[in-house]
């Protein structure tokens, strides 16, 4: 059986669309890769999307979504992106990575997506790794 993740973050136009693309390219079709807000955006952050772009991701016609409880039921792993994001659903083991926050140093713009980029890829490789062995 194919194991499956939801990836939360609070627009869904950041963090848990990078986690999503970024375990794409990393596994393949060996893991099913979803991704939701607890309050989604309109659209991609812009910044987010150049920083994927940058490895070979493209998630420019991503759209925003909430999460579907049906899915929530059922996936293997919910893994929340920083702090913000709350998902509280009985039943449902919710990991968080607290993700680096660049902004908190004074590092903004690009180079702040890409060290949180950075900091998601290393997180994403291990989970692959985890539930494809």
């Amino acid at each position: 059986m194919t194991p499956s993740v939801l990836f939360v973050c609070v627009k869904n136009g950041g963090k848990s669309v990078m986690a999503e693309g970024l375990l794409r390219q990393a596994a393949g079709d060996t893991i099913e890769v979803h991704s939701a807000g607890t309050r989604p955006g309109t659209a991609v952050n812009t910044l987010c999307a150049q920083a994927l772009a940058e490895v070979g991701i493209d998630i420019t016609d991503h759209v925003p979504v909430g999460i579907d409880p049906v899915l929530l039921a059922r996936v293997d792993k919910v893994i929340t992106l920083g702090r913000e994001a709350v998902v509280d659903a009985a039943g449902v083991n919710v990991i968080n990575w607290d993700t680096d926050e660049p902004s908190e140093r004074g590092i903004d713009g690009i180079e702040r997506m890409r060290l949180v980029r950075d900091d998601i890829t290393a997180r994403v490789r291990n989970l692959s790794t985890e539930l494809t062995q």
